[in-house]
Order: C-alpha cells, then structure tokens, then sequence
C-alpha cells in the first residue's frame, strides 16, 4: 500500500475557472475503466511544459511539443491511458495526430490546438479507432469540478489517485490552483513526472509561465527517483487560464510571481512526493538530504548512487540497518575528489559514520529503530560546501518485481 499517503477527498479539489474535464471507458486495455481525459480550456488560456529527455520519446510527445510551439492558441489536453504509443515509429506519429484531429472534430477547433499525451504499454500500436470512439462522450461530460475523475483517468499502475488544490490571495485577488499526477514506476524523469498537469486562474505572460513550470519542476519531479528509469512518455503541464480576474504577471522580480511560484512549486512538490509514497511496491518513504556540497550537481550525484542502489533499496525495504552499503554508493557515486574522512552519515538523528568509518558512538539498535519506521532520513553532510540538496525515493520490494514482471498481463 501506498506509504502515508491516502486518495483524495472530491470536494477538496477546487475548480479552476477557464478548464473543463471530461472521462470516458474507451476500453483500451479494460473494459468499464475510466482511460481517456479531455481537459478543454477557454479561449486565451496559456499553456507550458517541460518534457521526456529520453531519445526514444513517444509520438504524443512529440506531437505536443510541435503544437505548443505553433502558438495556435491551446483548446484542449487529451489523455489516454494503457497505451503509450511510444517506440511506434511512423504509424505512432500518426496516430498521435489522428487523435488530435478526431477530438478538434468534436470540439470544433484547429488539430493543432491539441495536445495529446499517453502512458501505458510502450511499443504496442494505440488502439485509436477506441479512443476516437470515446472522444464525444469525453466531451460531453466535461465539468469544472471533474478533478477527482480525471485523476482516476490518468491512472495506469498507481493505487492511490493523486491529487491537490490550493488557493492563495495575489494583490488581494484569489487565486485558486489545482493539479493532478500519475505516476508509480518507471520514475526518474530528469524532467518532471510520467504526466502531471497543473492549473490556476492566474493571468500570467507566456515566457513567465514557461519559466515557472521549469523551476518548480526542478523543485519537485527533477528530485524524485523510484527506480532509475527515464519514461519514454513524461510531460508536465503548467495551464493558466486568466479568469481570476487579477493583473497579468509580467515581471519575474514581482512579488506576485514569486507568490505564484511559491504556490505552484508547493503543488508541484506534492504530486512529486506522492508518486514516491506510490511507488510500486513501496513500504518506506525515503528523503535523502545532501548537505555542504560544492555544487548541486555532486550532490544530486550522490543523492541518485543512493536513491539507485537496490542493494540500498532492499535493506530499507527489510528494515535491515545494512548502511555500509550506503557508503558504498557514496563511494561509487563518481566525485573523484570526495574526501570521506570528512564526511558524516545520519539516519533520522542518528549518527553512523564519522571520520571514514562507524562512528563509535552508532549503535545497532539506533539503526533498527530508525529502519522500522515507514518515513526515514538519511543525511549525507559532505562538509565541502554551502550547496544542500534533498531527493525522495522509496525502497524495492518483493511486489515491484511481481508488478513489473506482469505489467502487460
């Protein structure tokens, strides 16, 4: 089960003036499963992103990016599930705007003012004959208040739906956000999530909402790790549609942006952590603090050895206080000038190692105690620096083989 992390409530998720969701059973992978999203927005609504670094992203991805960069005017996300249509090749780009062209049939727009995104089964055609079946009763049903229902849409191997709103005052103006994330394995995005879409009804300038969605990326997805794999299909969505009513943001030194930004990041960190509390299989919910390294490029290094490690991973998972092989991915981790007699290694409050080696005052049942519990703490203190890090990653259990061994099945 999830670690510490429950389903939302419905009634806590605020609608957003200026977007609409709707749901549909198009029976892409099971029959009577809610699998297909149409977010629709309103005219003037701006939209952001940040996507896959993997080489092989999928056809929607691509797709995506191209219609962003059209400045078409944005009119709708749609969102499949149970199929990523990725390692497709030519039939896959296809596809992927066959699709958009079927939905701007039913909504009465221009293709490229669609933007579709997919998850699931990579290297598997994507049924579209399915999807474009389903697209008019996604449609129809789309509501202000569906977030619940589309959190479930976007669902693939998660168990808990994940889900935040949240409303701040900019210059005395409400502003309301609300986002949505899948995401349980397949979880190190060097970009952001498996797919995430978050909205608000602020007014902000398109350079500036691009801006924004890159740093609270890189506070929240770019420090998450499940186990080390790259999805081919990754995207995170920043949609701003302007209906709050408040002056447009223009200037990134505003406090209004930083208030704004503040906020989003908060959401963003949210879904980022709940995807880790998610994670296949997970039992432990691990936050890894970097201290006084030079960079953060040595201390990400040396975060991930760890966060990667499934020698690591399956020692938390056993409650087993095995931390030499902690050490051990510190060491491995690449920083070729890491002095080691300076460094020190905590679990929670714990001090394990000082000086090269045990620190004389660890004792074993520090370690236990610490290792029983669901959410733990490792800080890493380098003592090089003034730069501090932090990453989330869970442990591996027997069940992440069993999920990913069955995926397909």
């Amino acid at each position: 089960m999830p670690v510490n992390l429950t389903s939302p409530v419905a009634a806590q998720l605020l609608p957003v003036a200026g977007v609409s969701l709707g749901v549909a059973c198009a029976g892409i992978k099971r029959a009577e499963r809610k699998d297909l999203l149409v977010m629709q927005l309103s005219a003037g609504t701006r939209v952001a992103g940040v996507f896959t670094t993997n080489r092989f992203c999928a056809a929607p991805v691509t797709v995506a990016k191209e219609h962003l960069a059209s400045s078409s005017g944005i009119r709708a996300l749609v969102i499949n599930t149970g199929n990523a249509n990725a390692g497709t090749g030519e039939l896959g780009m296809a596809d992927a705007r066959a699709t958009c062209a079927a939905l701007a049939g039913v909504m009465g727009c221009k293709p490229e003012q669609i933007l579709p995104y997919s998850t699931g089964v990579i290297m598997e055609p994507l049924p579209l004959a399915k999807i474009a079946a389903g697209l008019p009763a996604a449609v129809a049903n789309a509501k202000e208040n569906n977030w619940y229902d589309a959190a479930h849409a976007i669902m693939t191997t998660d168990i808990v739906a994940k889900a935040i709103s949240k409303q701040i005052l900019i210059d005395g103006v409400q502003v309301t956000i609300t986002g949505i994330a899948k995401g349980s394995g397949m979880i190190h995005p060097n970009m952001a999530t498996m797919l995430g879409y978050i909205a608000t009804d602020a007014a902000i300038s398109q350079p500036l909402l691009q801006q924004m969605v890159s740093s609270a990326c890189n506070r929240s997805f770019n420090c998450i790790t499940v186990d080390g794999d790259t999805s081919t299909n990754d995207a995170l969505m920043l949609i701003a549609t302007g209906k709050s009513g408040m002056v447009e943001i223009t200037r990134a030194e505003s406090s209004a942006y930083e208030t704004l930004l503040g906020a989003v990041s908060e959401v963003a960190l949210f879904l980022a952590q709940a995807i880790v509390r998610d994670g296949e299989g997970a039992t432990k919910f691990i936050t890894i603090n970097l201290e006084g390294g030079e960079d953060e490029a040595e201390c990400k290094k040396i975060g991930y050895a760890i966060a990667h490690s499934p020698l690591v991973k399956t020692a938390f998972f056993a409650s087993d206080p095995n931390l030499g092989r902690i050490l051990a991915a510190i060491g491995y981790a690449g920083v070729s000038d890491l002095d080691v007699s300076k460094l020190e290694l905590y679990l929670d409050d714990v001090l394990v190692a000082e000086h090269g080696g045990r620190a004389a005052s660890y004792q074993e049942e520090d370690g236990q105690r610490v290792m029983q519990q669901s959410d733990i703490t490792i800080r890493v203190v380098l003592n090089r620096g003034s730069v501090d890090t932090t990453l989330w990653t869970c442990d591996f259990s027997y069940d992440y083989v069993k999920i990913n061994a069955s995926y397909r099945s």
